[in-house]
């Protein structure tokens, strides 16, 4: 089980701006910040973090695990409009497996950043 992730982002005050948009639909805030960094929480523990500071982390994937298929839709619909690029709609992706359904956006530093379920609705 991992205990958090950080990323390395290249413009702190930008990549702060579209997480907060983009992680608000599936229930993170910003629960802990020091200057240049900070780690979005969802039922009270900063796992997801973001930092300013070399080495800029480009191409990862963080896969973060929504609630509804709403919450896909909402991500998806909050991170593209915070500037996100889409990298895959919102849709059941049948060649992982029958339940999964997920969005994929490109965040300021062209990381991955994916909102998933895995339940069949």
């Amino acid at each position: 089980m991992i205990d958090h992730v950080i990323l390395n982002v290249s413009d702190f005050d930008a990549s702060r701006a579209f997480y907060e948009a983009a992680l608000e639909p599936l229930g993170f805030t910003v629960g802990m910040e020091f200057p240049g960094m900070c780690g979005f929480d969802r039922d009270g523990k900063p796992w997801f973090w973001i930092a300013q500071r070399e080495p800029t982390t480009h191409g990862a994937h963080v896969a973060l695990r929504a609630r509804s298929r709403a919450e896909v839709d909402a991500f998806f619909a909050a991170a593209t409009s915070a500037g996100g690029v889409d990298n895959g709609p919102p849709g059941v992706r049948e060649h992982y497996h029958p339940g999964y359904y997920a969005s994929f956006v490109l965040d300021p530093d062209r990381n991955n950043v994916e909102a998933v379920i895995h339940t069949r609705e």
